[in-house]
């Protein structure tokens, strides 16, 4: 996998397409101790409160609003937050989205997906990225955009930078994690 460097000004400039969408989700400072760990300044961006309960909405609105999506609309394939994150964003913006996700997704999740109005494919007992990705590409390419949880082609998050030293290296480090998009 090569690294690409994204610019500030093109995270902002994503922020700024994104932001009439998402919350702006609040940062909040604990001690380590009220966690049963050593006492230390923790800083959390409570991303829980973001549409769709994760941070994920961030990225598939940056997908949606940035590339043309056919009138067909758009297919992910998810173990559970990404795909209500896409069945979210669609929904706001008037898109068909079909979601795959394995039965062992959280039944929280799957009623988060339907409720959003997005067509749910249920593949499969357990979690398996290649099966679930397999069966949402067999739709045409041409009809449809196929969104993967790894697709880094934007921007897709913007933490609060000036408001907590070190904020963009954790946005970095989150956009090389692997897999399930989390830190």
């Amino acid at each position: 996998m090569t690294a690409t460097l994204i610019s500030v000004g093109e995270i902002r400039a994503t922020y700024a397409t994104i932001a009439p969408h998402i919350r702006r989700t609040p940062i909040i400072e604990v001690d380590g101790s009220d966690f049963r760990m050593p006492a230390a300044r923790l800083v959390l961006k409570l991303e829980s409160l973001q549409h769709a309960g994760s941070f994920k909405a961030r990225g598939a609105f940056t997908s949606l609003l940035t590339r043309e999506i056919p009138r067909a609309g758009v297919v992910a394939a998810s173990g559970g937050n990404h795909g209500a994150a896409v069945a979210f964003a669609a929904m706001k913006l008037k898109v068909h989205a079909k979601i795959f996700v394995p039965g062992i997704a959280s039944p929280a999740k799957i009623q988060q997906i339907t409720d959003y109005g997005a067509e749910l494919v249920i593949i499969g007992e357990r979690y398996e990225p290649e099966r679930l990705q397999t069966r949402a590409l067999e739709f045409p390419r041409r009809t449809q955009h196929f969104r993967h949880t790894a697709d880094r082609a934007r921007p897709s998050m913007k933490s609060d930078l000036d408001e907590v030293p070190g904020a963009e290296f954790l946005w970095q480090l989150q956009q090389s994690a692997i897999d399930g998009d989390g830190l």
